[in-house]
């Protein structure tokens, strides 16, 4: 008996207790603009399935990405460090698969849900460690993982192979130029397997869409539906044969506005295939569902986000530090804890979903971590601590940062190449377009946000990734 009852206090104290937690799905879209939802302003074509997540959730008016491009805002998720202090901080190639890895070392959410028994998961595209490299996603704290590696073969929706856990998985039927096995619907298909094994434990499913990025692909049941619609259409030609082919080079599209539409389209199906499969299971009031984007809407492979208004009317697009590069739609769902229909102006970013999470399961969060937890704004209970800025930083281009204190925003362009180069300054509860400097009318704002810029990096291992004096 004594040994029962010491068996049944150890169980009580162990991660066990999280079959009471909620299941976590964090959607990611890959390159979808702040207005690339109906919820959110688009008037193009609807996204029903979504808007209903923001019918039935909170949508954020103030969520920012870890980034403007995919990997270092993926790293700025998974490890809840923003940009000037992440190990990733760019798209640094490496050949003939895959990215820059994280350390070894690196803790990560998926670390984080482990250590309170949650199942885990990443489906879709990974870019944060070649294969065979320090962090593969089953070396960071995923249990599965299915999808693409390389952030660049991810560019195809007609792929040679995909990642099933830790080998190749080869898809004969897109060999040569053949296009039969559109990818996101394999990994469809492997998220809500996922979910079901899953189902009577708690379980963390980080679902990281490819679709809308480049290239314009779409299966034809979907082009047909949007065919004609966008009309002057717009024609790209791309890469469809030799040695360039489904090595990361566009292929052709000569309907690029319908493929758009059909793309994000589709994404809205899985969207709603995804809230079905958890109703059919009976554990969507458990579930705590997160679906925002990476970044702000691309310009490559024949998209126009100008004739989509994709970015909203923000200024700017991916690669771009304004709002329209970094500002994302966010929108939570969890039955009977986050108020349906809510609306929040809470200013967060991707390195707060860390501390969020470790917050909701009663964890510790990691020493170092930038962010801060939303959780009092999803909820609506407690007091909603606010950050202090934000800040991003990007080594293309020149070289682009950007800090947001408040209501304002400083941002600076062309500081590799030239430290003194002066600094933006904008009112974005005026001006959330950003469209007027007030940098010489409000000089004390500029030298106080000039000064944060200065402390809010540290120097980093991988020379490219730091500035001269600025």
């Amino acid at each position: 008996m004594r040994l029962t009852t010491l068996l049944i206090t150890l169980l009580a104290a162990s991660p066990c207790w999280a079959k009471q937690a909620p299941n976590i799905i964090y959607i990611l879209a890959d390159d979808l603009g702040y207005g690339d939802l109906s919820c959110y302003g688009q008037t193009n074509f609807e996204t029903p399935n979504i808007d209903r997540l923001a019918a039935q959730g909170m949508r954020f008016t103030q969520h920012y990405s870890g980034s403007t491009v995919c990997a270092p805002s993926r790293c700025a998720l998974l490890t809840g460090k923003h940009v000037g202090h992440a190990a990733v901080r760019g798209n640094n190639e490496v050949r003939p698969e895959g990215q820059q890895p994280m350390p070894a070392d690196t803790y990560t959410l998926a670390h984080l849900l482990k250590e309170a028994g949650y199942a885990t998961g990443i489906f879709g595209k990974w870019g944060l460690g070649a294969p065979d490299s320090a962090s593969e996603p089953l070396k960071m704290g995923f249990d599965r993982f299915y999808g693409y590696n390389c952030q660049r073969l991810a560019h195809h929706y007609y792929p040679y192979f995909l990642w099933n856990d830790d080998e190749r998985e080869i898809l004969w039927d897109n060999f040569g130029r053949e296009t039969n096995v559109y990818a996101p619907d394999l990994i469809q298909e492997e998220a809500l397997a996922f979910i079901e094994a899953n189902k009577d434990r708690p379980f963390f499913c980080y679902y990281a869409l490819v679709q809308p990025h480049a290239e314009m692909f779409a299966p034809e049941d979907y082009m047909e539906k949007h065919r004609g619609r966008y009309l002057p259409e717009k024609s790209f030609k791309g890469v469809d044969s030799g040695p360039r082919f489904r090595k990361g080079a566009y292929g052709s599209q000569p309907e690029a506005h319908a493929a758009f539409a059909a793309m994000v389209n589709h994404l809205d199906d899985d969207v709603g295939e995804l809230v079905s499969k958890l109703e059919e299971l009976g554990i969507d009031e458990n579930t705590l569902i997160i679906f925002t984007s990476d970044n702000g809407p691309h310009q490559e492979a024949g998209h126009n986000p100008r004739y989509f208004n994709s970015n909203g009317g923000l200024r700017g697009f991916k690669r771009d530090l304004y709002e329209g590069g970094i500002r994302v739609p966010m929108i939570a769902k969890w039955p009977g804890r986050i108020a349906e229909g809510s609306v929040s102006q809470h200013v967060s970013a991707f390195w707060d979903v860390l501390p969020t999470v470790a917050d909701l399961t009663g964890q510790s969060v990691p020493e170092g971590t930038d962010g801060i937890s939303f959780l009092p704004s999803l909820l609506g209970e407690g007091e909603q601590t606010k950050h202090a800025y934000l800040y991003w930083e990007f080594h293309e281009k020149k070289g682009r940062i950007a800090l947001r204190k408040g209501k304002w925003k400083a941002v600076r362009y062309g500081v590799s190449t030239n430290p003194d180069v002066p600094t933006q300054l904008f009112d974005l509860s005026q001006d959330p377009s950003e469209s007027r400097n007030l940098a010489k009318q409000r000089p004390e704002v500029l030298r106080e946000l000039e000064r944060l810029m200065q402390e809010a990096r540290t120097t980093s291992p991988i020379p490219k990734y730091n500035f001269p004096d600025t």
